[in-house]
Order: C-alpha cells, then structure tokens, then sequence
C-alpha cells in the first residue's frame, strides 16, 4: 500500500481511521496504544518475560518517517506466557509515545516480535538524550551506517535496561493500521543514547509519535 497517512494535517493520527477501510476497521479494537501508565494502577505480573537476542545483521530502512532496523534472519526472540515471539523490527518513536508517573521522554524505541501465528509483542524503551558525538547506547557502542542495502550487524540486547521492571498490557499497534491485540511491555528504566546516533538517522518530521489514547478500564500489570 502506498502512504496514506502521516503526523500532520488531514493525514495524522485524528485522521488515520477515516482514510480507509483498513485503518477503520483496525481502529474499532476498543484498547488502542499508546497510553499513560501508573504504578498505582496495576497489578502484580507473575509471569516473566525472556529474552534471547544475540549479534545479527541488520538493514537500516526508512519506512513512513521512521528508521527501522529489520533483521536478517530469527536468531533473535523473546519468551513470553509459553509462547516465543521472534523479532521482526526495531524503530524508535520521537518524543515517546508512552508516558510513565506523567514524564515524556525524548525517544522511545520498540522492540516488535511476532510468534508463528503473526501475533505482536512489543518492547518498549523510553530513552534520555546526551549531547555528544558518539555513536552510543546504554554505555555500549553502535557501528551502524546510514545504508538501506548493506546488511550490518546489531546486537539489540544494547537497547534493554541492564536491571529494569516493566508494566505490562494489552494494547494496539501505534501506526496505521492501529490493529490489535499487541502485548505491550514497556520498561520503566530508561535507557541512554547519544543525540549525534539520532540526528544521523533523524528523518524530516521531527515528531512521529501516536497522541496518548483512552484506557477504558483495560488491565495494566507491574513486575519488578
């Protein structure tokens, strides 16, 4: 499909489920992403998320005024409630989409993994910016070139906390089209990249971030 839709004007996120039949029907799942989160409203999680990511290559893509990087293959997967999700993208949303005790962020970046069926599990990370000229992401260093055809190698453990909880729910996807269910883990550690990394890969928009959305009494689980 051709791009529709964007962050401004008549295409932007108001406007996302009036530009077609896709985007409407997606729309009607009632528990759409993203949205604010408090600890005072969840309840405890007793299942434990997994990760098993190692080294990879990587295409650096740019897709709907968003960077991704896509993998080349599925060394790469999380565990999660039985299930194990492979992880299909990585992008970063400017400022953050979610917001944690009501603080936004500057960057958030999401870790998107599907299981054999095609079902979505999204890791979310809130990132600080530091102004510096290196090539950096939590204390570890990133050698990426801004190249849609060359396949690099990316280790996408550097974008987890180190020691973080999450909060944990159902939600939507938070581009067209919004569809759901999506299991969203959104830590509350934020991470550390270097600004110089960003502006590199920055496109022209310089918002690209879905508004908060309505809760409506939807279950938001903690664990530490």
């Amino acid at each position: 499909m051709s791009r529709i839709w964007g962050y401004t004007g008549k295409t932007g996120p108001e406007f996302w489920e009036t530009l077609c039949e896709e985007f409407y029907t997606a729309a009607q799942f009632p528990w759409q992403s993203p949205i604010s989160l408090y600890y005072e409203e969840t309840q405890p999680l007793h299942e434990t998320i997994e990760f098993r990511y190692g080294p990879q290559g990587f295409y650096v893509k740019r897709v709907n005024d968003t960077l991704h990087f896509e993998p080349a293959n599925t060394v790469s997967f999380t565990d999660f409630a039985g299930d194990r999700y492979y992880l299909t993208d990585i992008h970063f949303h400017m400022p953050s989409e979610h917001m944690i005790a009501e603080e936004q962020m500057p960057l958030e970046f999401h870790l998107v993994h599907k299981n054999q069926e095609g079902k979505p599990l999204v890791c979310a990370v809130l990132f600080t910016l530091e102004k510096n000229s290196s090539n950096r992401c939590n204390n570890k260093s990133i050698e990426l070139k801004n190249n849609e055809t060359e396949k690099q190698l990316l280790d996408p453990m550097i974008f987890l906390p180190a020691k973080s909880g999450y909060f944990h729910y159902e939600g939507s996807l938070t581009t067209p089209p919004t569809e759901g269910p999506v299991q969203w883990f959104v830590f509350d550690q934020k991470g550390v990249m270097s600004r110089f990394f960003i502006e590199r890969f920055k496109t022209s928009l310089s918002l690209n971030n879905r508004p908060l959305q309505e809760k409506k009494q939807r279950s938001i689980y903690y664990k530490e």
